[in-house]
């Protein structure tokens, strides 16, 4: 039982390592584009490791207990054949499923299994030769796994001490193997991503890591027409569509909410955008925005001098959400956000896809570890060119739990923006705040501390002097006048509320300045997806996308929409709509800053409601939300 598990184990790496060589052989080309085998095979020997312990952890455990017993070997070695099989089958069936996908097998492969007899028909009429080729491989795999796991010897029995120690240390190294990391987060997909080209991301995993994965995280994608109910999906598309302003029929018929976006701003090159994306910071902190504390000074100076919008609201309540939103312009929906739902892994729509068509080069920059909430995998496999975070940060100034300080990821934003006037390319760069997060932590002497330092309350006064801080020097830099800065927050902290959807807690603060942007205070209802169409309008890019949030220096919209759970609110007006999981929908006159009257239901707004909920689990599910190439 030992040594079948041992002998597993490295002819596991052998098997995979193998293979990972011979594919990347097959596409030297781009792998040496994106830097060489190095990456390739580091990443590759941690997610194998991951996998290898999770299909020998129970036997490896268990061994030190029961190699003595003759059952115990033998279901080990059946255990250990299937595993083989498993293993070796999907490596095999990984070039030919990059031929057709140009990615490793990935929820697609399990997809297809709903429907045996069309796929068995398609494979049989199209790839006779890869399926004979498959059969004699699989029969090799059997052959092979059977001569060395079909034999398990019976092994000596060892005290009980050294059972009970020997257990404890193995299961210690699976563990460990099985996490990846000695850090806070457990190694995923995104963790050994290093390229923009999403097929080298996957070749850097192995075929059977990612198809379970891609199982795992299936589990996330809930549809919202199981969660609120169902509509013809003609009329879903003639709601959402007129709600957005664009034409139905739609131009285009199989991506409804493909549009061209004209700009209303004309310039001779088109401007830089920056989206600093600030932790936690809700509306509640800054009493120019009503709220009961007046913690933002610096931002709020930062609001009168630019357009200032008074009641933005975030779609949902944790980072991937804000994220997602204001890169993708993504409504939001019941189940995971699209960073780590498995079918938005590649070719679905961001800023930096559309800029990137554009001439823009796109870069994310994270004080923290980019892998977290598989933030490095959405964006480099969706438009991305560089990922910079705490590994790149040189020297930090102060690093806590969540990684380098707000003022270190500002000093990496200001030396890309002055490095970016050196050349005449145009950039996209997301920036992402960390500081503001529990345990509350920050460097020291920057600020006039209330009370306990480790409070969100000071902690947001450091994140506010951080921003205030960039945006001294950035009005002096070569690149303020062009360059368009939106600093929004991802959600409010601490969201909570004994309301359906406690709107308050969604309100944030929302700026667009820099050059040539005038003062402006904006009253009307916004939500985070219409920043993104806004910042393609201001830097003069005429682009083509399916984002359904508006253009705001076009339209306003007057209406916000909030995912709080499995509740769903939409907010037009003084109108709040809730969509409930298998209830009735309920409605209520809100009032700033926080009352709710009930009403009865408008029939209408439920409708309207009920159809931007369900089109983005629509447009997720059938893959629509990207831009096609015939568009």
């Amino acid at each position: 039982m030992r040594h079948s598990t041992l002998l597993f184990i490295i002819a596991a790496f052998v098997l995979l390592v193998v293979s990972r060589l011979a594919l990347a052989a097959w596409q030297w080309r781009r792998v040496t584009k994106a830097g060489g085998l190095r990456p390739l095979l580091l990443g590759g020997l941690r997610i194998d490791t991951n996998q290898i312990a999770v299909l020998v952890a129970l036997p490896a455990v268990l061994s030190p207990l029961f190699a003595h017993l003759p059952a115990a070997a033998t279901a080990t070695g059946i255990w250990l054949q299937v595993c083989w099989i498993l293993l070796g089958f999907l490596e095999v069936a990984t070039p030919a499923f990059i031929m057709e996908y140009d990615t490793r097998p990935n929820r697609l492969f399990v997809e297809y299994l709903k429907h045996p007899r069309e796929v068995s028909g398609m494979l049989w009429r199209g790839y006779k030769l890869e399926l004979a080729g498959a059969l004699v491989a699989v029969i090799v795999l059997l052959a092979i796994g059977h001569a060395l796991f079909g034999d398990p010897q019976v092994e000596a029995r060892w005290s009980w001490w050294q059972m009970a120690l020997g257990s404890l240390v193995i299961l210690a190294a699976v563990i460990l193997a099985i996490r990846g990391t000695l850090g806070h987060r457990p190694i995923n997909p995104s963790t050994v991503a290093y390229s923009n080209d999403g097929l080298l991301n996957t070749l850097a995993l192995n075929s059977l890591y990612n198809v379970l994965y891609a199982i795992y995280s299936m589990k996330h994608e809930k549809s919202a027409a199981a969660v609120y109910g169902r509509m013809p999906g003609e009329r879903m598309q003639e709601i959402v569509l007129s709600s957005a302003g664009l034409p139905h029929p739609p131009a285009l018929q199989t991506h409804p909410s493909v549009h061209l976006q004209t700009p209303t701003h004309t310039r001779a090159r088109p401007a830089n955008i920056v989206i600093i994306l600030e932790e936690s910071l809700g509306a509640q902190y800054s009493a120019a925005l009503g709220g009961d504390k007046d913690l933002t000074p610096h931002l709020d100076a930062l609001a009168r001098e630019g357009w200032a919008f008074t009641r933005t609201y975030a779609t949902g309540t944790r980072s991937v959400r804000g994220l997602e939103a204001v890169t993708a312009g993504f409504l939001p929906t019941p189940a995971q956000a699209v960073l780590k739902l498995p079918a938005a892994q590649r070719g679905f729509f961001t800023l930096a896809d559309v800029l990137g068509r554009h001439g823009y080069h796109s870069r994310f920059i994270y004080g923290g570890e980019s892998h977290f909430d598989n933030m490095k995998g959405f964006f480099l496999g969706n438009g991305f060119d560089e990922i910079i975070d705490l590994p790149d940060f040189k020297n930090p100034a102060f690093v806590g739990t969540w990684g380098a300080s707000d003022e270190d990821m500002f000093t990496q934003l200001d030396a890309r923006l002055r490095a970016d006037t050196d050349n005449n390319q145009p950039s996209f760069t997301l920036a992402f705040s960390v500081s503001n997060h529990s345990p509350w932590e920050y460097p020291a002497g920057r600020i006039t501390v209330d009370g306990n330092p480790a409070t969100v309350e000071n902690t947001v006064r450091y994140a506010d002097w951080a921003i205030g801080q960039f945006f001294e020097r950035a009005r002096q830099a070569p690149y303020w006048d062009n360059t368009i800065f939106l600093v929004v927050a991802d959600h409010d902290s601490r969201v909570f509320g004994d309301t359906l959807v406690p709107v308050r807690h969604f309100h944030i603060p929302a700026v667009i300045l820099g050059g040539g942007i005038e003062a402006r205070r904006d009253e009307g209802i916004i939500s985070q997806i219409d920043l993104p169409p806004t910042l393609l309008s201001l830097a003069g890019v005429a682009c083509t996308h399916p984002m359904l949030g508006h253009d705001l220096t076009r339209s306003a919209p007057n209406r916000a929409i909030m995912q709080y759970e499995n509740h769903y609110g939409y907010l037009k007006g003084d109108d709040l709509l809730v969509l409930l999981p298998g209830k009735a929908p309920v409605q209520f006159r809100y009032g700033v800053p926080e009352t709710f009257t009930p009403t009865d239901t408008n029939a209408a707004l439920a409708e309207e409601a009920l159809a931007h909920a369900l089109w983005p689990s629509w447009a997720y599910r059938e893959e629509r939300y990207c831009v096609p190439t015939e568009a």
